[in-house]
């Protein structure tokens, strides 16, 4: 599959009393990685164009896996490849980098929503085409 690569810093609001990434920080470093994702595979549509268009993505379930700890000025990196598309969801595996040291892993279940009914629609085929 292929894999997108999103960079970032940690800076001083990503962390806590002791320099080290806030637990929750690693949910907004995975969903920047996948709007800057889409906006690599979609160039000519953003994602005020999808939900104008009645599309939404909405995370239907996370589970992240911390394994080291990000600290204050760390460059990180964020791989992100789609694992697994359904008709009405994709699974992304993100895994959160600092050089060669994987500090988390996160396993990120989306739904595809219709913006004006709320309710699930199918993906369309050009964007699961776009991301495989």
């Amino acid at each position: 599959m292929r894999e997108f690569r999103y960079s970032s810093r940690v800076y001083f609001s990503d962390t806590d009393a002791g320099g080290i990434v806030y637990h929750a920080r690693y949910l907004d470093f995975a969903e920047h990685a996948r709007t800057e994702m889409l906006r690599e595979v979609l160039p000519a549509v953003s994602q005020s164009d999808l939900q104008s268009s009645g599309l939404i993505f909405v995370v239907k379930s996370i589970s992240i896996d911390y394994r080291k700890p990000g600290m204050l000025d760390d460059e990180i990196l964020v791989l992100t490849t789609l694992e697994k598309a359904e008709r009405f969801s994709a699974t992304f595996r993100q895994r959160v980098m600092r050089g060669e040291d994987e500090l988390a892993v996160l396993i990120v279940r989306v739904a595809s929503v219709s913006s004006e009914t709320k309710r699930l629609m199918p993906i369309p085929e050009g964007i699961t085409a776009a991301l495989s």
